[in-house]
């Protein structure tokens, strides 16, 4: 809230007290109308006959009197109404600043930032482009002609998007703005910060071109207010423009707000590019961790299905040709998220790797080595992992788990979670050791190996998200179950009918199938 100085209040104070100190003959003498106050205080001489000599003989056209002007404002309330204007202003602005802070991502950023901006122009409908400056050095993990760049709506449909985007983008405003060709009523330097742009009246400008013309009178939109998202800092990362139904244009004091509010999102969006940004690395390194292709082993067909979490985590799987036929099946968890789960991650998946080559066989020996080097290399970081050697001649697996969930078989006459023994994650205990467990799947059963973030996506309890695998995995069609593809999908649109996009906290998810002919 805005606090008035000592003095002011003082000063204000005092004249106030005056005012209500002033004596009634004090007040008339100040608002009566000159020469009322002679009359009316000087002596009247006796009448004579009924007959007052004073008094002059009415006349027919006399002169009108003087008009009686209003009192001035007092500067009191003038200070009053200005500040009470000053203060419900910077209280809308804070309001919407901080509904803004809370969103997460891009698109809702950009949806808060449309209606906030209605509301301070008083428009009914809007239109944002996000197109930030490319840098390859930093947007190398988004593909070619991709990136963050998108366009949202208020109150238009994509239909009604797709009708503006067939103007001319050098003869909109916003064009102008995003291809550095208008500067405007700049806030700062000309070349690093453009202006807004105000079109009160589109139909009534000649110089409209035509196609622009055709598509304002489709929407039925007669003005519009185009404001840049961009600051020194920044640079400009896109434009906003909102459309009103009839010829109008935002007063001045609507666009200082507005203006004010564009500088602070700008930075906002900002700070969400450049998550998105370590996001979409993150995904990049991840991808490039695991396997890029699954190996073609007779007797068996492979399909996985992995993504990562927004902050990257540490789930991985593994599937690895091994001498005489056989196949080596992997899929664990490194505690943790972000860069340095991502590397722990490769440097576990890479020592799996060759200690399968050397000994996978036996994948306790397998998992032993792996805790050891666990427990040099990186005390502070357990992890969970499970390894299976798998001979599809004779459809025989040999597993053992390190804190990890059981794996789950699907077949014509059973659905059913492999019995593992108990054991603890690795780099947990000082020494570690479990048994290992022998299955043997028969023909056209599917084995799937999956981490906790499955289950946990659901939200639902851990003995209730295993209960909906388990039902999850006995629904699958029986058309389906002939490709391990067709299983792993029906499993996660199963469990999570959202999509892996969709249901976005934080968990990764990785799903490994191998059916056994």
């Amino acid at each position: 809230m805005l606090d008035i100085t000592l003095r002011v209040r003082v000063d204000v104070d005092a004249w106030v007290a005056a005012q209500m100190d002033m004596g009634v003959c004090d007040a008339i003498e100040q608002n009566a109308p000159a020469g009322k106050l002679a009359a009316m205080t000087a002596p009247h001489l006796p009448k004579v006959a009924g007959i007052d000599s004073t008094v002059p003989a009415p006349t027919h056209n006399s002169a009108p009197l003087p008009p009686v002007h209003a009192a001035p404002p007092a500067p009191g309330a003038v200070i009053q109404d200005r500040l009470a204007g000053w203060v419900s202003d910077l209280t809308t602005l804070h309001e919407l600043t901080e509904r803004l802070i809370r969103t997460s991502t891009l698109d809702d950023a950009l949806d808060e930032l449309l209606s906030a901006g209605a509301a301070l122009v008083g428009a009914r409908r809007g239109m944002v482009v996000l197109e930030p400056p490319r840098d390859p050095a930093r947007d190398g993990a988004f593909s070619a002609g991709s990136g963050p760049a998108r366009t949202r709506g208020l109150g238009l449909s994509h239909a009604d998007l797709g009708h503006i985007e067939t103007v001319p983008r050098e003869v909109t405003a916003y064009g102008s703005i995003l291809d550095g060709r208008h500067h405007g009523a700049c806030l700062g330097p000309p070349a690093a910060v453009p202006g807004p742009v105000a079109h009160p009246d589109l139909l009534a400008d000649d110089s409209l071109h035509p196609l622009h013309r055709e598509v304002a009178v489709r929407l039925g939109y007669a003005a519009s207010y185009t404001s840049p998202l961009s600051t020194e800092e920044s640079g400009t990362l896109g434009a906003a423009v909102w459309y009103y139904d009839e010829p109008a244009s935002p007063v001045e004091r609507q666009t200082h707000l507005a203006g004010l509010y564009m500088r602070y999102a700008t930075e906002h969006l900002a700070r969400l590019l450049e998550l998105e940004r370590a996001r979409a690395t993150a995904l990049t390194v991840a991808e490039e961790l695991l396997p890029s292709r699954l190996p073609r082993v007779p007797g068996v067909q492979l399909a996985a299905r992995h993504r990562s979490g927004p902050r990257g985590g540490g789930d991985w799987f593994d599937a690895l040709p091994l001498p005489e036929g056989a196949l080596g099946l992997a899929v664990g968890s490194v505690s943790g998220s972000g860069p340095s789960a991502l590397a722990a991650m490769g440097r576990l998946r890479a020592s799996l790797r060759a200690y399968a080559v050397m000994e996978g066989e036996d994948p306790v020996a397998v998992l032993s080595d792996l805790e050891l080097l666990l427990r040099l290399t990186e005390p502070a970081r357990t992890a969970t992992a499970l390894f299976a050697y798998a001979e599809p001649a004779s459809r025989k697996i040999v597993l053992a788990g390190a804190g990890h969930t059981p794996p789950l078989v699907v077949g014509d006459r059973r659905t059913e979670f492999v019995e593992t023994s108990l054991s603890a994650p690795l780099g947990m205990l000082a020494c570690w050791e479990a048994p290992s467990v022998e299955l043997s799947p028969q023909p056209g059963e599917t084995v799937l190996l999956y981490t906790d973030g499955l289950l946990r996506r659901t939200g639902d309890p851990m003995d209730r998200a295993f209960a909906r695998l388990h039902s999850a995995a006995a629904s699958v069609p029986k058309a389906a179950r002939m490709d391990p593809a067709a299983i792993a999908d029906h499993v996660l649109h199963t469990m999570l009918p959202q999509g892996l996009d969709q249901a976005d906290d934080g968990e990764d998810v990785v799903l490994l199938a191998a059916r056994f002919d």
